[in-house]
Protein backbone atom coordinates (compact mmCIF):
# COMPACT_ATOMS: atom_id res chain seq x y z
CA UNK A 1 0.00 0.00 0.00
CA UNK A 2 1.14 3.46 -1.41
CA UNK A 3 1.83 5.79 1.58
CA UNK A 4 3.13 9.74 1.27
CA UNK A 5 6.02 8.80 3.31
CA UNK A 6 9.10 8.81 0.40
CA UNK A 7 11.49 6.04 0.20
CA UNK A 8 13.98 7.28 -1.92
CA UNK A 9 14.77 10.87 -3.39
CA UNK A 10 16.49 12.17 -5.95
CA UNK A 11 17.93 15.85 -6.44
CA UNK A 12 19.11 16.92 -9.24
CA UNK A 13 20.98 14.56 -10.09
CA UNK A 14 24.11 14.86 -12.72
CA UNK A 15 26.35 11.78 -14.61
CA UNK A 16 29.18 12.47 -16.97
CA UNK A 17 31.30 10.34 -18.62
CA UNK A 18 34.11 12.75 -19.95
CA UNK A 19 32.34 15.17 -21.73
CA UNK A 20 29.29 13.45 -22.35
CA UNK A 21 25.95 14.24 -19.88
CA UNK A 22 24.00 11.07 -19.47
CA UNK A 23 21.35 12.22 -16.73
CA UNK A 24 21.16 15.76 -16.92
CA UNK A 25 19.20 17.17 -13.81
CA UNK A 26 16.94 14.61 -12.70
CA UNK A 27 15.24 14.92 -9.92
CA UNK A 28 12.26 11.91 -8.50
CA UNK A 29 10.64 10.85 -5.62
CA UNK A 30 9.37 7.26 -5.20
CA UNK A 31 6.54 7.24 -2.29
CA UNK A 32 6.87 3.88 -0.01
CA UNK A 33 5.08 1.10 -1.31
CA UNK A 34 4.80 2.36 -4.82
CA UNK A 35 5.05 0.55 -8.00
CA UNK A 36 6.64 3.42 -10.02
CA UNK A 37 7.67 2.81 -13.76
CA UNK A 38 10.83 4.49 -14.90
CA UNK A 39 10.60 5.08 -18.78
CA UNK A 40 12.65 6.17 -21.86
CA UNK A 41 14.23 5.22 -25.09
CA UNK A 42 17.52 3.22 -25.29
CA UNK A 43 20.57 5.96 -23.94
CA UNK A 44 18.06 7.96 -22.01
CA UNK A 45 19.58 7.80 -18.92
CA UNK A 46 17.79 5.25 -17.50
CA UNK A 47 20.13 2.78 -16.33
CA UNK A 48 22.47 5.05 -15.19
CA UNK A 49 20.10 6.49 -13.07
CA UNK A 50 19.41 3.08 -11.50
CA UNK A 51 23.81 2.76 -11.49
CA UNK A 52 23.87 5.52 -9.62
CA UNK A 53 20.90 4.54 -6.78
CA UNK A 54 22.67 1.17 -6.13
CA UNK A 55 26.21 2.75 -6.20
CA UNK A 56 27.61 1.17 -9.86
CA UNK A 57 27.78 4.47 -11.38
CA UNK A 58 29.89 7.31 -9.08
CA UNK A 59 27.59 10.34 -9.00
CA UNK A 60 28.79 13.62 -10.72
CA UNK A 61 26.41 16.24 -9.07
CA UNK A 62 23.33 16.20 -6.97
CA UNK A 63 22.53 13.45 -3.94
CA UNK A 64 20.19 10.16 -4.04
CA UNK A 65 18.95 9.27 -0.57
CA UNK A 66 17.42 5.95 0.26
CA UNK A 67 15.09 5.11 3.09
CA UNK A 68 16.88 7.90 4.78
CA UNK A 69 20.25 7.23 3.76
CA UNK A 70 23.08 8.70 1.24
CA UNK A 71 24.09 6.65 -1.02
CA UNK A 72 27.24 7.94 -1.66
CA UNK A 73 27.77 8.77 2.81
CA UNK A 74 25.93 5.57 3.55
CA UNK A 75 27.00 3.03 0.99
CA UNK A 76 27.01 -0.06 2.28
CA UNK A 77 23.88 0.66 4.50
CA UNK A 78 21.80 1.91 1.65
CA UNK A 79 23.02 -0.60 -1.08
CA UNK A 80 21.64 -3.47 1.56
CA UNK A 81 18.23 -1.76 0.84
CA UNK A 82 18.35 -2.47 -2.67
CA UNK A 83 17.18 -5.56 -4.17
CA UNK A 84 18.41 -5.39 -8.14
CA UNK A 85 17.15 -7.62 -11.26
CA UNK A 86 18.91 -6.66 -13.93
CA UNK A 87 17.89 -7.22 -17.87
CA UNK A 88 21.39 -9.49 -18.20
CA UNK A 89 21.89 -12.93 -16.42
CA UNK A 90 24.50 -11.14 -14.47
CA UNK A 91 24.97 -15.08 -12.32
CA UNK A 92 26.77 -18.18 -12.04
CA UNK A 93 25.04 -20.37 -15.03
CA UNK A 94 26.36 -23.89 -13.44
CA UNK A 95 25.34 -22.75 -10.08
CA UNK A 96 22.45 -24.35 -8.68
CA UNK A 97 19.28 -22.13 -7.75
CA UNK A 98 19.41 -23.21 -3.95
CA UNK A 99 23.60 -22.62 -4.52
CA UNK A 100 22.81 -19.13 -5.82
CA UNK A 101 19.99 -17.76 -3.80
CA UNK A 102 22.22 -18.94 -0.45
CA UNK A 103 25.01 -17.29 -1.44
CA UNK A 104 23.42 -13.83 -2.38
CA UNK A 105 21.99 -14.08 0.89
CA UNK A 106 25.30 -14.67 2.95
CA UNK A 107 26.76 -11.90 0.30
CA UNK A 108 24.24 -9.44 2.39
CA UNK A 109 25.54 -10.35 5.43
CA UNK A 110 23.10 -12.84 6.26
CA UNK A 111 24.09 -15.51 8.81
CA UNK A 112 23.86 -19.60 8.07
CA UNK A 113 21.04 -20.49 10.26
CA UNK A 114 18.57 -17.18 8.69
CA UNK A 115 20.05 -18.22 5.35
CA UNK A 116 18.44 -21.53 5.11
CA UNK A 117 14.89 -20.23 6.41
CA UNK A 118 15.09 -17.49 4.03
CA UNK A 119 15.92 -19.42 0.46
CA UNK A 120 13.58 -22.04 1.76
CA UNK A 121 10.81 -19.16 1.54
CA UNK A 122 12.07 -17.61 -1.24
CA UNK A 123 11.76 -20.86 -3.21
CA UNK A 124 8.51 -21.49 -1.92
CA UNK A 125 7.41 -17.81 -3.00
CA UNK A 126 8.12 -18.15 -6.67
CA UNK A 127 7.83 -22.08 -6.88
CA UNK A 128 10.75 -23.04 -7.27
CA UNK A 129 10.83 -26.02 -4.87
CA UNK A 130 10.76 -28.68 -7.51
CA UNK A 131 14.01 -26.92 -9.27
CA UNK A 132 15.88 -25.73 -6.72
CA UNK A 133 19.00 -28.53 -7.41
CA UNK A 134 18.87 -27.55 -11.28
CA UNK A 135 21.75 -25.41 -12.62
CA UNK A 136 20.90 -21.98 -13.40
CA UNK A 137 21.62 -22.83 -17.21
CA UNK A 138 19.23 -25.76 -17.28
CA UNK A 139 15.92 -23.55 -16.66
CA UNK A 140 13.54 -22.49 -18.97
CA UNK A 141 13.80 -18.61 -19.56
CA UNK A 142 10.58 -17.68 -17.32
CA UNK A 143 12.36 -20.18 -14.68
CA UNK A 144 15.21 -18.04 -14.63
CA UNK A 145 13.51 -14.50 -14.45
CA UNK A 146 11.89 -15.95 -11.26
CA UNK A 147 15.42 -17.02 -10.16
CA UNK A 148 16.89 -13.30 -10.94
CA UNK A 149 13.44 -12.34 -8.65
CA UNK A 150 14.33 -14.29 -5.69
CA UNK A 151 17.58 -13.37 -5.72
CA UNK A 152 16.80 -9.35 -5.25
CA UNK A 153 14.61 -10.34 -2.46
CA UNK A 154 16.64 -12.70 -0.54
CA UNK A 155 17.73 -10.05 1.71
CA UNK A 156 14.47 -8.61 2.10
CA UNK A 157 15.48 -5.28 0.70
CA UNK A 158 13.03 -1.86 1.02
CA UNK A 159 13.06 -1.40 -2.40
CA UNK A 160 13.38 -3.28 -5.77
CA UNK A 161 14.23 -2.49 -8.85
CA UNK A 162 13.63 -4.49 -12.36
CA UNK A 163 15.18 -3.54 -15.14
CA UNK A 164 13.28 -5.01 -18.75
CA UNK A 165 12.08 -8.10 -16.04
CA UNK A 166 9.89 -10.02 -18.58
CA UNK A 167 12.87 -9.89 -21.53
CA UNK A 168 12.64 -12.77 -23.51
CA UNK A 169 9.75 -14.53 -22.43
CA UNK A 170 6.69 -15.76 -23.93
CA UNK A 171 3.30 -13.95 -23.32
CA UNK A 172 2.42 -16.69 -20.81
CA UNK A 173 4.98 -16.79 -19.29
CA UNK A 174 5.45 -12.68 -18.69
CA UNK A 175 1.15 -12.69 -17.43
CA UNK A 176 2.96 -15.58 -14.91
CA UNK A 177 6.07 -12.89 -13.85
CA UNK A 178 3.05 -9.94 -13.84
CA UNK A 179 1.50 -12.08 -11.01
CA UNK A 180 4.26 -12.61 -8.89
CA UNK A 181 4.99 -8.72 -9.40
CA UNK A 182 1.70 -7.58 -8.59
CA UNK A 183 1.33 -9.62 -5.20
CA UNK A 184 4.56 -8.33 -4.11
CA UNK A 185 3.62 -4.74 -4.83
CA UNK A 186 -0.03 -5.84 -2.55
CA UNK A 187 2.09 -6.98 0.33
CA UNK A 188 3.93 -3.50 0.48
CA UNK A 189 6.94 -3.46 -1.44
CA UNK A 190 8.03 -0.40 -3.41
CA UNK A 191 8.95 -1.69 -6.94
CA UNK A 192 10.74 0.76 -9.53
CA UNK A 193 10.22 -0.92 -12.82
CA UNK A 194 11.72 -0.20 -16.27
CA UNK A 195 10.22 -1.99 -18.88
CA UNK A 196 9.91 -0.99 -23.60
CA UNK A 197 6.73 -2.96 -22.78
CA UNK A 198 4.53 -0.17 -22.55
CA UNK A 199 1.17 -2.44 -21.78
CA UNK A 200 3.58 -3.80 -18.98
CA UNK A 201 3.71 -0.54 -17.36
CA UNK A 202 0.54 0.18 -17.99
CA UNK A 203 -0.81 -2.61 -15.89
CA UNK A 204 1.47 -2.57 -12.95
CA UNK A 205 2.78 0.61 -12.27
CA UNK A 206 0.62 3.57 -10.38
CA UNK A 207 2.97 6.36 -10.75
CA UNK A 208 5.21 7.14 -14.32
CA UNK A 209 8.21 8.88 -15.07
CA UNK A 210 9.61 9.14 -18.52
CA UNK A 211 13.61 10.40 -19.02
CA UNK A 212 14.82 11.48 -22.56
CA UNK A 213 18.29 12.82 -23.38
CA UNK A 214 19.07 12.72 -19.56
CA UNK A 215 16.39 15.19 -18.40
CA UNK A 216 12.68 13.87 -17.04
CA UNK A 217 10.36 14.85 -19.64
CA UNK A 218 7.02 13.49 -17.98
CA UNK A 219 5.94 12.35 -14.27
CA UNK A 220 2.68 11.72 -12.75
CA UNK A 221 0.18 8.92 -11.89
CA UNK A 222 -0.72 6.51 -14.62
CA UNK A 223 -4.44 7.91 -14.65
CA UNK A 224 -2.84 11.23 -15.76
CA UNK A 225 -0.93 10.24 -18.63
CA UNK A 226 -3.83 7.88 -19.91
CA UNK A 227 -6.54 10.25 -19.25
CA UNK A 228 -8.84 11.34 -22.74
CA UNK A 229 -8.92 7.70 -23.86
CA UNK A 230 -5.57 7.31 -24.92
CA UNK A 231 -2.84 4.54 -24.08
CA UNK A 232 0.02 4.91 -22.23
CA UNK A 233 1.93 4.28 -25.39
CA UNK A 234 0.29 6.32 -27.59
CA UNK A 235 1.20 9.08 -24.64
CA UNK A 236 4.61 7.88 -24.58
CA UNK A 237 5.08 8.32 -28.02
CA UNK A 238 3.80 11.69 -28.22
CA UNK A 239 5.93 12.93 -24.98
CA UNK A 240 9.70 11.40 -26.80
CA UNK A 241 8.52 12.70 -29.72
CA UNK A 242 9.22 8.99 -31.27
CA UNK A 243 6.33 9.34 -33.81
CA UNK A 244 4.10 6.30 -34.62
Amino acid sequence: MQTSDPILSINNLVKQYGDKTAVDGVSLTVARGSFFGLLGPNGAGKSTTIGCITGTARITSGTITLDGLDVVQDYKQARGKVGISPQEFNIDFFGTVWKILDFNAGFFGMRKEKRAVRVAEVLEQFKLVEHKDKRFNELSGGLKRRVMLARALIHEPEILILDEPTAGVDVELRHDLWRHLEALSAAGKTIILTSHYLEEVERLCDEIAIINKGKVVAEGTKQEFIKDGKSLEQRYLEITKEGY
